[in-house]
């Protein structure tokens, strides 16, 4: 067995390599990428210019201009337990503190000289000092305000090369120079290279300008990343994970990456949303297993009585009820207060629940039974439509193993009814429940879209569909790489309990 878990451990690496790799090819080929949910998301914004400033910053952050596979590559030497370079820093609020980013090189140097290396010696030295000028401040605060003024120069920079290479590309278009220009009409400053430019016309006076733009911006986000960069060194919090080649090789937790569309770590969002979905399974798969079951043994048991018809037809009619219906037909009477007005329409709990005990008293109805209270229909619309499903299918596992010859043995033996009923064919028909059981843990992890969109519940279903609205790839990934971690041990787990439930299961 020791060998069969082993190997199958091993071989979990290329099945995750290849489900991370085929959803990271389909958000980053899928028309605009990360830009096409910014678009959507930017596109109300009425400065033109700070939407063009911010999809050039994030494909400077992503490095969405680089090959998918190279894209691919840096995610997994993220997400790698083993990395490379200087250790990271612990925050007091959790987040990573990462050492800062080398800023890109000025585009179109052959045409418009980045300035002297004297003039960047005295940027550096300039935010050298204002690090220096900050050091009575509380070291937090002071990295935390300085990270703020790098990223936002930094973005500027980035900004005004895209703004750059807008005006390259009308200069091409007037020039004549259609042929430099990418299938989409953009221009690529390394195409320019080897091309002689005309030094005349608006064109190039507005090419010029940008030029100029770039070199200011980029000297003052030199300033700001050396200021950043000072502040780092300082080690103002802990460092996180194990040294193995001071500076250069250590070791530390998966890092998934900081969604774009919130500006947050994504484990911390995943943080404040799994416990909400967590909660809603854990109530509601123990419901549907422990009335399904004995239902389904019970039918099989007294297989055409009036129980087992019952049963089968109630279970049906549940099942073809579709859950958008079953959840609007519950806010719309049982908790609207013109009807029924039984429970709440939406939320986890009651906008004054944080001044209540945790169990009923003088100050309420309490938090624990508020909670129970609000999340009663959103439950009732996940567990009713898996009784028939896990009845049906328990139903008919004892049906083919009461018909067995060991059964009929057992009976003629004087074997107890219930003996031969819960010891030998209920423990039989446990295969076909243990696969059904495995594949709850990760629906558990996915949480249920439908559900947590109607009730609004803030779970996991409720991100990962604002992530796919909106692009985000480094929430797709970190899901995507959680449920198919949980899947896969799910999986191992299922042949374990195999094993487990009949001695003619072996792995040796």
């Amino acid at each position: 067995m020791g060998t069969y878990i082993a190997r199958r451990l091993l071989l979990m690496i290329p099945t995750l390599l290849g489900i991370t790799l085929l959803v990271f090819s389909l958000v980053a080929l899928a028309p605009g990428g990360i830009g096409a949910g910014l678009q959507v998301s930017g596109g109300q914004m009425s400065d033109t210019s700070r939407v063009m400033q911010m999809q050039a910053y994030l494909e400077d952050r992503y490095g969405l201009n680089d090959p998918v596979l190279v894209q691919y590559g840096r995610w997994l030497a993220q997400i790698s337990p083993v990395k490379f370079g200087p250790r990271f820093q612990l925050a007091p609020s959790g987040t990573w503190v990462r050492p800062p980013r080398d800023l890109p090189e000025p585009p179109l140097a052959e045409w418009f000289p980045p300035p002297p290396d004297a003039e960047l010696g005295l940027a550096r030295s300039a935010g050298v000092s204002t690090f220096q000028g900050m050091r009575s401040l509380d070291p937090h605060e002071r990295h935390r305000a300085l990270q703020r003024d790098a990223e936002a120069t930094r973005r500027a920079y980035v900004g005004s090369i895209r703004a750059f290479r807008e005006a390259l590309a009308d200069y091409a278009r007037a020039e004549g120079l259609q042929d430099r220009l990418d299938a989409k009409g953009g221009a690529d400053p390394s195409r320019f290279g080897a091309v002689s430019p005309r030094r005349e016309g608006k064109a190039w006076t507005a090419l010029e300008s940008a030029a100029r733009a770039v070199h200011t911006a980029q000297r003052a986000a030199v300033a700001s990343s050396c200021a950043e960069r000072a502040s780092f060194d300082a080690e103002p919090y802990p460092r996180v994970g194990l040294p193995i080649v001071p500076g250069l090789l250590w070791l530390g937790p998966p890092d998934l990456g900081v969604a774009f569309s919130k500006n947050r770590p994504v484990s911390e969002l995943i943080q404040s949303a799994l416990p909400v979905t967590l909660l809603l399974n854990l109530i509601a798969f123990p419901i549907i297993y422990l009335i399904a079951i004995p239902t389904g043994v019970l039918a099989a048991m007294k297989r055409g009585s009036w129980f087992d018809s019952a049963s089968g037809a109630v279970f049906l009619m549940l099942w073809s009820v579709p859950t958008v219906l079953a959840g609007v037909l519950l806010i719309g009477f049982v908790a609207n207060r013109q009807y029924l007005g039984l429970f709440p329409v939406s939320g986890l709990h009651d906008t004054q629940a944080e001044q209540w005990t945790f169990l009923p008293g003088q100050s309420g109805r309490g938090w624990l039974l508020d909670l129970l209270w609000h999340v009663a229909l959103p439950v009732t619309c996940l567990v009713y439509g898996g009784f028939a499903v896990l009845s049906k299918q328990c139903r008919a596992a004892m049906l083919d193993n009461l018909s067995a010859d060991y059964v009929r043995t057992a009976k003629a033996k004087g074997v107890p009814r219930m003996d031969v009923v819960i010891r030998h064919v209920f423990r039989n028909s446990l295969l076909p429940l243990i696969t059904m059981f495995v594949g709850i843990f990760p629906a558990m992890l996915g949480g249920s879209v439908v559900v947590e969109r109607i009730f609004s519940v803030p779970g996991m279903g409720t991100l990962i569909l604002e992530a796919i609205d909106l692009r985000d790839r480094e929430i797709i990934l970190a899901n995507t790489f959680m449920i198919a971690c949980v899947n896969l041990l799910a999986l191992l787990l299922a042949d374990i309990l195999y094993a487990m439930a009949d001695p003619r299961v072996s792995y040796e």
